[in-house]
């Protein structure tokens, strides 16, 4: 089984170096690249079948297309790396960033050059002081050997990267808002259009892609489209890290096939449930994706197949809920966590966050009161998309609309017995 993101992260923890990275092929992609069209390269990347691996799942190539391009295009264009992992329960964006940034920041140079970007900024999460460290070594590295700055390879391409540490809010990883932060702003979400890809930091344009993304792009330029389609068992293409959080036996991630399917990462990667336990369901792709359950097992983790299941694939780390767990526990637990999140730009967000967040509180403590159910099911349609700026709010209610479907009867017991049933 090829794992071309992960085939060369170090057993003892630290990170490849640029000596290291060389010695395995590294910045091989990148001098690629640049005897190649920039609009080959996108073309590549299209071919390729790639979709972000930031939850989305927007074909990266066809992003990239919308990017004036040619003498008239204005510049400068921006290239960002969206590296504020802050969608609990993920985890995987961090591996790659510690234990290979020189793969990132190739994969960016190589973004960077397809849509004739001059200037790359890597957002990262301000929690993440080791992966800073490490990025920072890596970027010297970089610039000392002329890998970044002027005149990149003797090619007459330039490009500037810097890192810039987030101020630690999770709204700060939605696109808009992140420009936002990175213009030195309040993060709140911009109003689309115009998109980013026309007018976005600073008004120019501007792409930004997921960690995961722009470490896959030196394998699709050294191995080509069809190598990447063949190594998924889907119509997305190439390997996909996944994780899985929860009471399993062997919490983790792992690089695998895309569509590799809920029962195999459970079961055999996670090695199940711990002793005592039985499984009940769980979130597929972080906090803000809807509940599958036992009837979902069989499904295959990409995106189409688990939209088709009633959810997201998202980040594709998986959040295990067990039988001793209480599920109203457990969602009450991530909508203060997206309340608190919230940056009060709208009002379904800021107002009926803070009132789903108090219902659920309310039930635990043993204070809820018939209607509850009700009200909890008005939020999930207040906060549905459409009626709000950015996903946030849309990505809260799939936990809690999920939930009041799977395990409605759980909710019912809270407000009949006046407590919680597993407290």
């Amino acid at each position: 089984m090829e794992k071309p993101l992960t085939q060369h992260v170090r057993r003892d923890g630290e990170m490849l170096d640029l000596r290291a990275y060389e010695a395995v092929g590294g910045y091989q992609g990148m001098r690629r690249v640049l005897r190649m069209d920039p609009r080959e390269v996108q073309q590549l990347v299209k071919d390729s079948t790639l979709r972000g691996r930031g939850g989305a799942g927007f074909p990266t190539g066809m992003k990239w297309s919308f990017v004036p391009m040619g003498p008239d295009a204005p510049h400068p264009k921006y290239l960002i790396c969206n590296a504020d992992e802050m969608e609990p329960g993920t985890f995987k964006d961090r591996l790659l960033l510690e234990a290979t940034p020189h793969q990132l920041i190739e994969g960016m140079s190589i973004a960077a050059w397809a849509i004739q970007a001059e200037v790359a900024y890597i957002f990262l999460r301000g929690e993440y002081v080791e992966s800073a460290r490490r990025l920072q070594k890596a970027l010297a590295e970089a610039c000392e050997a002329r890998y970044l700055g002027r005149n990149i390879f003797g090619s007459g391409y330039s490009l500037e990267m810097h890192l810039h540490t987030s101020a630690g809010r999770y709204m700060c990883g939605e696109e808009t808002g992140l420009l936002n932060a990175l213009e030195g702003k309040r993060a709140n979400p911009r109003t689309k259009p115009p998109f980013p890809q026309v007018s976005g930091l600073f008004g120019k344009p501007s792409i930004v892609q997921n960690v995961e993304t722009l470490c896959t792009l030196p394998h699709i330029v050294n191995n080509g489209a069809e190598w990447f389609k063949k190594l998924s068992r889907t119509a997305d293409g190439g390997t996909k890290l996944y994780g899985a959080s929860g009471k399993v036996k062997r919490p983790g991630l792992w690089e695998l096939p895309m569509g590799t399917t809920v029962r195999e990462l459970l079961e055999e990667y996670a090695g199940g449930m711990r002793e005592g336990l039985r499984f009940r369901g769980l979130l597929p792709g972080g906090a803000s994706t809807d509940f599958l359950t036992e009837e979902h097992l069989d499904v295959p983790m990409d995106f189409t197949a688990v939209q088709k299941a009633g959810s997201r694939m998202g980040t594709g780390t998986m959040i295990v809920l067990d039988d001793k767990t209480c599920p109203v526990g457990m969602v009450w637990n991530l909508e203060k966590f997206f309340a608190q999140e919230s940056c009060g730009w709208c009002t379904p967000c800021w107002s009926g966050l803070n009132w789903t967040e108090r219902t659920l509180r309310a039930l635990e403590e043993g204070r809820g009161r018939e209607g509850d159910l009700e009200k909890l099911a008005y939020q999930t349609w207040f906060n549905a998309p459409g009626n709000t700026f950015c996903a946030l709010a849309p990505g809260s209610a799939e936990p809690l609309q999920s939930a009041l479907k799977y395990f409605r009867e759980d909710f019912e017991r809270h407000i009949h017995d006046k407590r919680c049933p597993w407290k």
